[in-house]
């Protein structure tokens, strides 16, 4: 579900996710938008998190469980632009978010990649309390 996006560029059909190495805001956002925490899905974490902004999601200090997190940007494919990574937060020490270097499948791993990966931004949304 998440590792294709087919598109047409310069007359060439492209999977724009990398086979799943660029679908970490295809996840988050779907999950997001499946919650009806933002309007509608998206290719790139720029995107979501303007959508999130619009919906009432504001920046916090602190891990809570559901709290989205954005990582710094990295590398993450042959075409060499930086990208920022988007997921969620679990729980202790844990976040969920597509594996872009791996599988290119969501999984559980450690919420700073093992102190490997910085998190730029942390954030909520109110209903979030009432869950």
């Amino acid at each position: 579900m998440f590792r294709n996006f087919h598109m047409e560029i310069d007359g060439k059909e492209t999977d724009i996710l990398k086979n799943g190495g660029l679908s970490c805001a295809v996840f988050a956002s779907a999950i997001l938008y499946l919650n009806q925490f933002i309007k509608e899905p998206h290719a790139n974490t720029y995107s979501v998190e303007k959508d999130m902004l619009a919906n009432d999601w504001f920046e916090i200090k602190d891990f809570r469980k559901g709290a989205v997190l954005i990582w710094e940007k990295r590398i993450a494919s042959d075409d060499g632009m930086p990208n920022p990574h988007i997921g969620f937060f679990w729980e202790g020490e844990e976040a969920i978010s597509n594996d872009s270097r791996g599988t290119g499948f969501p999984h559980k791993h450690h919420y700073t990649y093992n102190d490997t990966r910085k998190i730029e931004k942390i954030y909520w949304h109110p209903s979030l309390d009432e869950r």
